[in-house]
């Protein structure tokens, strides 16, 4: 497969997954995301992959979420968000971390050791696990440098975080989403118009209205829109430390696409948010393809790979029972859990999951506070550790 044809590929396969969904009843149970995690584990771990395609990857990755993101917040109505909400579950789900990496270092700290040279770098160790599951890959590679890991330690985290959260997601969309509604509120009739969304229900079937004249001018102008958004966020990052241009990029396209959410054209246009969902899913098959599992070092660091594995699970189980305690619901819940673990550009890939729109924003605001303190935190546990 060459480069060209993988790209089409990552393009037109969301369509088709689309419309075997509509068309199968046991695919549709299954839902276009997980199908697409599927198909890219397969793309990726199969030799499809041509040589010197990570830098297309990449480049897609890095496009994919800041136009995704304004396109499907401009359908948000901000003045009806539940802020309570969003405070509570950034705390339990912030507390949860810090416990599930606390608890892991030292159940595992013993074990580790064993390796002197990997047993020495626990107290780092746990701090990158704070950062990177407060924030994300950008706060992971921070405290790489703020604490001076070797290369080789950083590459191990990160090699067996991203497999982890790769089955972590993969559990929440399957098992978690269920799950969590069973354990905790889960009011009928959540989706409608007095959330956050303009939405009368959930359609099944929403690229339907793409092709009419109409809805084609206006997506055009949402996606201009987007662009726009788009090359002020980066234009703005630029002038800034390469360590934060993710973190200011991605709080700029959230700010001005929120921004654009007061206007009531631009909230009307009924399929921004869809354009937006349909670009999520293009981000999932590549994503997935990107986790080459063979690349693990089992042999290097087994106890390593279980406190990640420790620390990411215990995690959503504490936090569960914290939002039983304080009587949140699953999906705030479990949206807010993906934002930190997975990072916010999971956010709507989940919410999509969930057929529930309304708690994008938590999930989204809950992630990016992550990326602003997961830095701070990660650092802290390193030198309580020491």
């Amino acid at each position: 497969m060459n480069t060209a044809l993988l790209i089409l590929v990552y393009i037109l396969t969301p369509a088709a997954i689309l419309w075997l969904t509509s068309k199968v009843t046991l695919l549709r149970k299954i839902g276009p995301v997980l199908l697409l995690y599927l198909v890219g584990i397969i793309i990726g771990n199969t030799g499809a992959v041509p040589e010197g395609a990570n830098s297309i990857q990449d480049l897609l990755v890095t496009i994919i979420i800041p136009l995704a993101i304004p396109l499907m917040l401009f359908s948000c109505d901000f003045k009806r968000w539940d802020i309570k909400n969003a405070i509570l579950t950034l705390i339990t789900g912030t507390f949860a971390v810090i416990t599930s990496v606390l608890a892991g270092y030292f159940i595992f700290k013993p074990l580790i050791s064993l390796d002197p040279d990997m047993g020495s770098q626990m107290d780092k160790i746990a701090g990158m696990l704070v950062g990177v599951y407060t924030g994300g890959t950008p706060n992971l590679a921070a405290i790489k440098i703020m604490l001076g890991v070797p290369n080789e330690t950083y590459i191990l985290i990160h090699s067996y975080d991203m497999a982890v959260s790769l089955i972590y997601l993969t559990f929440v969309l399957s098992f978690g989403i269920p799950l969590f509604r069973k354990i905790l509120r889960y009011p009928a009739g959540r989706i409608s118009s007095e959330y956050h969304l303009p939405v009368e229900g959930y359609d099944e079937t929403p690229y339907r209205e793409f092709f009419k004249k109409r809805s084609i001018l206006q997506l055009l102008a949402a996606i201009g829109l987007s662009v726009l958004i788009f090359g002020i966020a980066g234009g703005m990052s630029l002038i800034l430390p390469d360590s934060i241009q993710m973190v200011v990029v991605i709080l700029s396209i959230t700010t001005l696409g929120i921004v654009a959410s007061f206007f009531r054209r631009v909230r009307e246009i009924k399929t921004s948010y869809n354009a937006g969902m349909y670009l999520v899913y293009i981000f999932s098959i590549v994503v997935a393809s990107m986790a080459d599992l063979s690349k693990l070092n089992l042999s290097g660091g087994i106890y390593l790979l279980l406190y990640i594995t420790f620390a990411i699970f215990f995690s959503l189980a504490v936090q569960l029972m914290l939002s039983k305690l304080f009587k949140l619901d699953a999906d705030t819940v479990l949206i807010s859990s993906v934002s930190l673990i997975n990072s916010p550009p999971f956010v709507p890939l989940v919410a999509a999951a969930m057929k529930n729109r309304d708690v994008i924003i938590t999930g989204l605001t809950v992630g990016l506070v992550g990326y602003a303190i997961g830095n701070y935190l990660g650092y802290l546990i390193s030198l309580i550790l020491v």
